[in-house]
């Protein structure tokens, strides 16, 4: 009895096998058969892309089924590279599952994708767009013709909530003429109602003005009190005194209307430098040389630099073209006494920098 059941084990045992080494047989084997094709927008079309319609499609491409010898899922992967590229370094404008056969491209991705292959805002350029399909990330198709598109990317608009603070007065670089190279106000990185200045002033008396060219709103005080004037129809504030030709350092807050007014004994004695410039990933030059700033004939330690595009990167500030000296932060547009990288997102900026005591603003958008 107990070898009848030892044959009977064995012979389920060898009949199991047999069966599943039918079945993998028998499992179907997967195979590209015809790679899918662009349907839509026809070779040749022309895209003007506009920064207020970021958020709208650009187009919609659509395609052709891809084949397999089976019934499956099949995945798609828009392609668009620079014309005559061999997709390497193509760039990916959207994917579709479970067989979808198009996709809305928005105008701020085909704008960022021109821009990643090498386009220059506002200069019209062509690249070639391709779609490929793949099943579970293997069994992939790319399709054999090409449509060719034309893009014109723009620079893009960073957003910038904030206000910024121009000092008039005799005591001041610009004199009393409110549209004459006023002296900017640094911002604070953490706090948008905090302004300061480091610098030179002659014995006389200031203000803060908003607005270039303009009266009001602007900013006057006495006693530490800042008095605000919304429009020229208000009543003038008093303007703040400096006492003496000298370094001061000066600092209001808007909210709390309240401001600091004083001298600034290390001035007298700081360095100064023949150059100061930016330096980093988003700017042209990278992190190889400097673009170099503009000193002030009036402050030897404040240095401005006219509008200049900058890339998604990094930046920091140095003195004579060598790392012996250098500034920093931790914050977009505004910051600094920090060794670090400062945050810059794509865009027209003009910058501005204090030596003195490393502050920086940058204004995007320019």
């Amino acid at each position: 009895m107990k070898n009848l059941y030892k044959i009977l084990i064995a012979f389920i045992g060898v009949l199991a096998v047999s069966c599943n080494a039918d079945a993998v047989d028998e499992r179907p084997v997967l195979d590209a058969v015809t790679a899918p094709e662009i349907t839509a927008p026809a070779t040749g079309q022309n895209y003007i892309l506009d920064v207020e319609k970021a958020g709208e499609e650009a187009a919609k491409f659509t395609w052709s089924a891809a084949e397999y010898s089976t019934s499956v899922s099949v995945k798609y992967t828009l392609l668009i590279d620079k014309k005559g590229g061999d997709f390497t370094a193509a760039k990916t404008l959207g994917t579709t599952a479970n067989g979808v056969k198009e996709v809305s491209v928005l105008v701020k991705d085909l704008n960022q994708a021109a821009i990643d292959l090498g386009g220059k805002p506002e200069v019209a350029a062509m690249y070639d767009v391709k779609i490929k399909s793949d099943v579970a990330g293997g069994f992939a198709q790319v399709s054999k013709g090409i449509i060719t598109i034309s893009v014109t990317p723009y620079v893009g608009k960073v957003d910038y909530n904030f206000s910024d603070w121009y000092l008039v007065g005799d005591a001041t670089a610009s004199g009393w003429d409110n549209n004459k190279g006023n002296q900017i106000l640094f911002r604070s990185g953490t706090n948008a109602n905090e302004y300061t200045f480091t610098g030179y002033f002659k014995k006389g008396y200031f203000k803060a003005i908003k607005n270039l060219g303009n009266w009001a709103p602007m900013y006057g005080g006495s006693a530490g009190s800042l008095v605000y004037r919304g429009t020229e129809a208000d009543q003038d504030p008093p303007s703040i005194e400096i006492p003496a030709d000298g370094y001061y350092k000066f600092k209001m807050d808007v909210q709390k209307l309240t401001y600091t007014l004083d001298p600034y004994a290390a001035g007298a004695g700081a360095a100064t430098y023949s150059t100061v410039g930016i330096i980093g990933s988003a700017t042209s030059k990278g992190w190889d040389a400097s673009t170099p700033m503009v000193k002030s004939t009036f402050n030897a330690h404040v240095w401005t630099l006219g509008v200049t595009s900058l890339n998604d990167g990094e930046v920091k500030f140095r003195a004579n073209d060598a790392w012996d000296v250098s500034w920093g932060g931790k914050t977009p547009f505004s910051g600094g006494g920090t060794g670090d990288n400062i945050p810059v997102a794509k865009s027209k900026y003009v910058i501005y920098f204090n030596d003195l005591d490393g502050s920086y603003l940058m204004i995007p958008n320019q």
